[in-house]
């Protein structure tokens, strides 16, 4: 149980990301996640903050109007890499509104929450079912070995977004390197606003198309709304179509590697596909992707757990760790398929809640139970220590998984 109101005596020297196990938080997090919700932690420019470990505090500060998302606000990186990730020289474009307050925020989102209901996601199934099959025949074709994150983790998410938005799948070769430039953090600022830019310069050419011919897709959509301008609408564009394909590949790769290691949980989904909707949402609970922030800035003094954030000072929530409240999830470092997860807090919390949680949810409960059963015998071609993780970039994830079957 976690003693409410304590925090470590000496500060964090930054946010640990090193993970001896794969599938759970950073080892040097382990330690104190049951000293407290809230702890003190030193900033990559030496300010001090705060880290969240406790789900109800992180549940909290996503939920609190007091804490700042913007991507201007006055913000210290928890590590170096994200220190130059967002250097004060990188400016979004128009349209990033995940990095945005209310009223800007609610703005693009109002425009937007109309196209990811659940009714629509769900009627988009028999779709992305087909998009599914489609790629595990692909797999089939071309045959044992290969690497499932190309195989069958990006592409899924990626026709799905493209079809959606009305981006030609065929132009995703133009996009696919600048998304992944755009998340990796040992890549440099400019770097990275170089390829927010490519991917930018495209879909503005995109949007003129969509203005000369009009289109029955959710970009079309936008365009013939006439709310947003050019530059916000490939703003917009750019944002969902990274969005809408990187976390989902990540989990479609993580979680595939996370069913090969428990192949007792595996055989549970295999068997019984009704399981899926739970099973997704404790694989989405127990890995936690996103697993750098969520990052806020307090705009005033706001006491927590004994504590007082003060006005001006970051707070970093550890979202790996926040999962893994035994307040909130019993037992909660065991792997259960038949948990009743609800209300993690993996697409986020309040009014940055992930717009395409539906869309997502859809995509994995139809992916994982496909790939077991039409391949019962995949396995990893390496030993599990060697399989690359993908710890560079904002999402965690798995740069390459080896399989046969």
């Amino acid at each position: 149980m976690t003693t409410h109101g304590e925090t470590t005596t000496e500060p964090l020297p930054g946010l640990p990301t090193d993970r001896p196990n794969p599938f759970d938080p950073p080892a040097a997090l382990r330690p104190i996640r049951d000293r407290g919700p809230l702890h003190r932690m030193t900033y990559t420019d030496g300010r001090p903050g705060w880290l969240v470990t406790g789900y109800a505090e992180a549940r909290t500060v996503l939920d609190d109007p007091r804490f700042s998302n913007s991507f201007h606000a006055d913000f210290s990186p928890p590590i170096e890499e994200l220190a130059v990730a967002k250097a004060p020289e990188t400016v979004l474009p128009p349209g990033f509104f995940l990095a945005m307050d209310d009223p800007e925020h609610a703005r693009f989102r109002k425009l937007l929450i109309g196209q990811f209901t659940t009714r629509r996601m769900q009627a988009l199934e028999p779709h992305i079912i087909e998009i599914v099959e489609a790629r595990l025949d692909e797999m089939a074709r071309t045959g044992s070995p290969a690497d499932l994150v190309t195989a069958f983790a990006r592409p899924i998410p990626s026709m799905v977004i493209c079809e959606l938005l009305g981006v030609p799948y065929a132009d995703r070769d133009r996009f696919q390197e600048d998304a992944d430039t755009m998340v990796d953090l040992e890549r440099t600022a400019g770097e990275r606003a170089g390829a927010v830019q490519s991917v930018m310069g495209y879909l503005a050419e995109l949007v003129g198309r969509k203005r000369a011919e009009p289109a029955d897709d959710m970009l079309g959509g936008l365009v013939a709304g006439g709310a947003l301008n050019d530059a916000e609408l490939a703003g917009v564009a750019t944002f969902l179509l990274v969005a809408g394909h990187d976390t989902t590949a990540n989990m479609l790769g993580l979680g595939t590697f996370l069913l090969l290691q428990n192949p007792d949980q595996a055989a549970l989904l295999r068997q019984d596909p009704a399981l899926a909707d739970q099973a997704v949402e404790e694989m989405l609970r127990y890995l936690t992707i996103a697993h750098i922030g969520p990052i806020r800035v307090a705009t005033e003094d706001v006491p927590m757990s004994g504590q007082t954030i003060r006005a001006g000072e970051t707070v970093t929530i550890s979202l790996p760790v926040a999962h893994r409240d035994p307040d909130r999830f019993a037992d909660p470092d065991r792997l259960d398929l038949t948990r009743h997860s609800r209300g993690h807090l993996a697409f986020g919390h309040g009014i940055h809640q992930c717009l395409g949680q539906q869309l997502a949810r859809v995509e994995l409960r139809v992916a994982y139970p496909a790939l077991l059963r039409r391949f019962p015998g995949l396995r990893l071609t390496v030993p599990p220590e060697q399989v690359p993780l993908r710890t560079r970039g904002t999402l965690y994830g798995v740069d390459r998984l080896p399989v046969a079957w």
